[in-house]
């Protein structure tokens, strides 16, 4: 595929513009498909192209609400990374982190992925001996971890308070190097592409209503636009689960839906180049190529579907950040936004056929989802296709909270808003 080659271009440039392809098509729903995926963004795209590409079933649909890309693969602060402790998310997370770094080769898409690295900032002894035990478990399994001093932070992060005085003082901190950020609206444009020239459809403006059964088995779904009949269907919906899959019949499953927020602030002259994470509290800040600093925090502290947050987690995060680069605190905040999350009550997430025959769930991604999205369609897709889990995820069920097995990377314990 060379439709942006340099030579294309070029073509285009003297044409006006006017002569480029459609990313993809925009084609009327079938009767009938070999899998419906319920969810446009990036974990449902992603699955539509690898089931195409890897296990040779393109005669799939990505049925979308809204527009592709609409929902948390384009609300979210675009961090990429695999530095977890726990060896089911570090195998996943890692696989993920590798499909990463050949995406845009892979789909002919530039996904704008940065290798800037990322820097967990400890703020106390017991704070470095925890992370220093994670890098140590990460390069254990050959991920790259760094221990940095404060001397060595300050001269990565020029503007970053070290000092004595700093009022939430830095003692080292855990970069992982390979990590980094992508442009999030490219990764669900490029993996839409992808999957398209493969022949799955994309049907935009389709909001599923009900579900399809014959006695238990889901036979396929009700949209706005019609029936459509599949022999699989596949749930990648991310704060929406709970919603989506009471249509299905199932009233309860170990995920809560919160709000998280993000913020860029006005486009500011290169001040960082990697992306920093506060170990006294939640924040996360990196710098974007148009100059903007792009950062998050925590959840909102309640149950909401809303796209959109309440001022105390905004000034939360303003306060955290102007704290750890006081330099930055007359700089203007230009707009913000809302994604809805997944909580699990582990923290981890969930990728698993079911919870009834011809369903498959993917959901329970917490903060972690944009970051997964390569690994979790590849993971998915082969579910799907196999009826059973990859080693990958295969940890990642819905059984294992029945049986108290659950991957509680935070060790909050079976509290969803924690995680």
């Amino acid at each position: 595929m060379k439709e942006y080659s340099a030579l294309a271009l070029l073509k285009n440039a003297f044409s006006g513009n006017r002569d480029w392809k459609p990313a993809w098509r925009k084609p009327d729903p079938k009767p009938e498909y070999d899998v419906v995926i319920v969810g446009g963004g990036g974990h449902g795209l992603a699955t539509a192209y690898y089931l195409a590409r890897e296990h040779g079933i393109s005669n799939v649909a990505v049925v979308e609400k809204g527009w592709l890309g609409g929902g948390n693969v384009g609300r979210n602060t675009t961090i990429v990374r695999s530095n977890y402790l726990l060896p089911a998310n570090t195998a996943f997370y890692e696989h993920s982190m590798k499909l990463w770094e050949t995406l845009s080769h892979e789909l002919n898409y530039n996904v704008m992925f940065s290798q800037r690295g990322i820097l967990n900032l400890a703020h106390s002894p017991s704070q470095a001996d925890d992370y220093i035990r994670r890098g140590n478990a990460m390069r254990h399994d050959g991920i790259d971890a760094v221990w940095m001093t404060p001397a060595e932070i300050a001269r990565k992060v020029p503007g970053l308070d070290v000092s004595a005085r700093a009022r939430f003082p830095i003692v080292g901190g855990l970069m992982q190097p390979r990590a980094g950020t992508a442009r999030h609206d490219a990764v669900a444009w490029g993996y839409a592409r992808g999957a398209d020239r493969r022949g799955v459809d994309m049907l935009e403006n389709c909001e599923v209503t009900g579900f399809l059964r014959d006695g238990d088995r889901i036979t396929g779904v009700t949209t706005t636009r019609g029936e459509i009949r599949a022999k699989k269907v596949a749930v990648a919906v991310a704060g929406s689960t709970g919603r989506v899959m009471k249509l299905a019949g199932i009233d309860r499953l170990p995920i809560e839906s919160h709000v998280l927020q993000a913020f860029v602030s006005e486009s500011l002259k290169p001040a960082i180049d990697t992306v920093v994470t506060f170990g006294g509290g939640h924040l996360y800040v990196s710098q974007s190529d148009k100059g903007g600093l792009v950062f998050g925090g925590d959840i909102d502290g309640y149950n909401s579907y809303a796209q959109r947050g309440n001022l105390p987690v905004v000034e939360e995060v303003m306060s955290e950040l102007a704290s750890l680069f006081p330099g930055w605190a007359s700089v203007r905040l230009l707009r913000s936004w809302g994604g809805i999350m997944d909580m699990s009550m582990d923290g981890s997430p969930i990728i698993t056929t079911g919870p009834l025959p011809g369903l498959y769930l993917n959901t329970g991604w917490c903060y972690g989802g944009f970051k997964a999205t390569p690994a979790s369609g590849w993971c998915f897709a082969f579910t799907i296709a196999r009826d059973e889990p990859h080693p990958l995820n295969a940890a990642f069920t819905l059984e294992r909270f029945h049986r108290g097995a659950v991957i509680d990377e935070k060790g909050q314990g079976a509290t969803p808003r924690l995680h």
